[in-house]
């Protein structure tokens, strides 16, 4: 969707450029775009996977230049995104090889690894930390040197076989794979479809739709995977089978030595989440029995209540039931974008008068007819 540029106000457009400028200067300070990237690391994650792009980087900057709008920020970074060159695509990663860096299971007490709560404000009381308001950067400092000198104290006390483990971890879903309970979605060998070089088609691929989920505004996502579970699926109560936040691994092919080879480019980090809901899926005697079916979500960076949202949404949109909304996939992946939603909304602050004075002509020439009946 487009819209014709405003004409006209140039003065005033101007002026009122320098006037946010001034305003986000006006204290005599300004936060470093280093500050914005090691300190908002959640606003930063959430920016880059609305964004499709992962660098903290330059999801810091447009945080700043954004002046701390999550949609604007996105936007910023989406325009600058569409100017990159693609050289290369990733091969398939198997997330079974993402180095754990936390990884908890609510469907299962006991599981091979243990559960490892790793970061997460879930076990914090929500109370106002004061002591926040005086810290110094020389305080910040002080706590990552201890802390950092008790993780090394721990490992060395971990044996090297122990070390060599850590981090790559079997997946759960997997071990209900094994007993033919899980109803796997449907997949195919055809190419994952791009949505940001091909337009979105209904009813649209599963590819199409977890890149859409991904990119959604994690609010958006997260409210209608609210709805999914508090108004629709009350007799399908998902369980968290597993919820997985560490990095992963990232190869491309390339020819450089003259044969076509893989190679490692780093890694990213991610939040993975796979979501049991009961389903019914083939058995090896009927064709519909119950079991287990499985949504997945997945997302840059840290942001877990966004990929189990994920997860709920496209379970329900692969088993869509009557009278439910959020298994209707053009209601869902239309509206959870957020520069689309946001742009629209926005749009309705420029100048609506021709559009406008030709309803008012049209409710006075109605009133006009009614009075002469």
């Amino acid at each position: 969707m487009g819209y014709v540029a405003v004409q006209g106000g140039a003065e005033a457009i101007k002026e009122a450029n320098l006037l946010a400028e001034y305003n986000n200067c006006r204290a005599g300070r300004a936060i470093s775009v280093e500050d914005i990237r090691e300190n908002l690391k959640k606003m930063v994650d959430s920016v880059m996977s609305e964004s499709s792009l992962y660098s903290p980087e330059l999801a810091a900057l447009a945080i700043k230049q954004a002046q701390g709008d999550p949609a604007e920020a996105v936007f910023l970074l989406r325009a600058h995104r569409s100017t990159l060159p693609r050289l290369y695509f990733t091969t398939v990663t198997d997330t079974a090889h993402m180095r754990v860096e936390r990884r908890i299971s609510a469907a299962f007490k006991d599981i091979p690894g243990g559960q490892i709560l790793g970061d997460s404000p879930d076990y914090r009381h929500r109370l106002l930390d004061y002591a926040l308001c005086a810290q110094s950067p020389a305080d910040a400092q002080d706590f990552a040197r201890q802390y950092e000198a008790n993780i090394r104290e721990a490992s060395e006390r971990t044996s090297a076989e122990q070390s060599g483990n850590r981090g790559r971890l079997p997946k759960l879903v997997d071990f209900l794979r094994s007993q033919n309970l899980v109803s796997n979605p449907d997949l195919s060998d055809e190419p994952p479809h791009d949505i940001t070089t091909e337009p979105l088609v209904f009813p649209s691929a599963r590819s199409s739709r977890l890149q859409i989920l991904t990119r959604g505004m994690t609010g958006a996502v997260t409210a209608l995977g609210y709805a999914k579970i508090r108004g629709f699926g009350i007799s399908h109560h998902p369980n968290i089978g597993e919820l997985r936040v560490g990095s992963l691994p990232l190869h491309i092919l390339s020819d450089l030595s003259g044969a076509q080879e893989e190679y490692y480019i780093g890694e990213i980090e991610a939040t993975e989440a796979e979501i049991f809901m009961e389903a019914h899926c083939r058995g090896e005697e009927a064709e519909n029995v119950l079991g287990i079916g499985l949504g997945y979500g997945l997302c840059f960076g840290r942001n877990e209540t966004k990929a189990i949202a994920m997860g709920v949404l496209e379970h329900s949109m692969e088993n869509p039931g009557p009278g439910d909304p959020t298994s209707d996939e053009e209601f869902v992946l239309l509206h959870v974008d957020a520069v689309e939603s946001t742009g629209f909304v926005s749009h309705l602050k420029l100048p609506h008068y021709v559009t406008f004075r030709s309803k008012l002509d049209r409710i006075r020439n109605i009133r006009k007819e009614q009075s002469r009946v």
